[in-house]
């Protein structure tokens, strides 16, 4: 039975990498999108004419600095499209965890499945936390795709109020409770040496 709980122990270290991972594209993310939002909030004052003052004898000065914000805004929603791909991969990874921990579960006879040795986690203890970080982190990464979307959208008609609501939605990170996340873990590596 131990060595069956270390093959789990072993899933949740690559998920707790994983996580990791996850916690640096965070990091990422809300700068990108940040400054994203810092030019879709300027956009709207430099399609003013009023506001380049005596700039404006300079011809094409208004569309050029338009064009540089919106060729720059380009390349950060682009960066931001990778960085949405590196979480799908996160979320990939845990979800083929999950799916060999099922594997795992279902070659262990039904009275193993529930056994204790311990303080260790039974085996069905073991596959509800890696269904729990994998439903959290592929939950928060369809609301990353969508506040991407939404993001995109706001290029054509900005609203602070929007773009600040996204904001909160992109540092809170509201599927990944991190109490229960190390809950898990706390869980899983109860008396473990590494």
């Amino acid at each position: 039975m131990e060595a069956v709980i270390r093959k789990w122990q072993q899933k949740f270290r690559k998920g707790k990498e994983e996580m990791e991972k996850w916690e640096s594209l965070q990091v990422r993310w809300v700068s990108l999108f940040r400054n994203a939002s810092s030019i879709i909030q300027r956009l709207q004052e430099m399609q003013n004419h009023g506001s380049y003052g005596a700039l404006r004898c300079l011809k094409g000065i208004e569309d050029a600095v338009v064009q540089q914000q919106m060729d720059q805004l380009e390349i950060i929603l682009r960066s931001m499209k990778s960085v949405l791909d590196e979480f799908r991969g996160c979320v990939l990874t845990l979800e083929r965890q999950h799916r060999d921990g099922l594997q795992l579960l279902k070659m262990e006879p039904s009275k193993r499945r529930v056994e204790r040795i311990g303080v260790k986690p039974c085996l069905t203890d073991c596959l509800e936390g890696l269904s729990i970080l994998y439903n959290m982190h592929q939950a928060e990464y369809h609301l990353k795709s969508s506040i991407l979307s939404a993001l995109s959208c706001l290029i054509l008609k900005p609203s602070p109020g929007d773009l600040n609501a996204l904001q909160y939605l992109v540092v809170d990170q509201p599927n990944i409770p991190k109490d229960e996340v190390q809950h898990i873990f706390d869980i899983i590596f109860a008396e473990d040496v590494n």
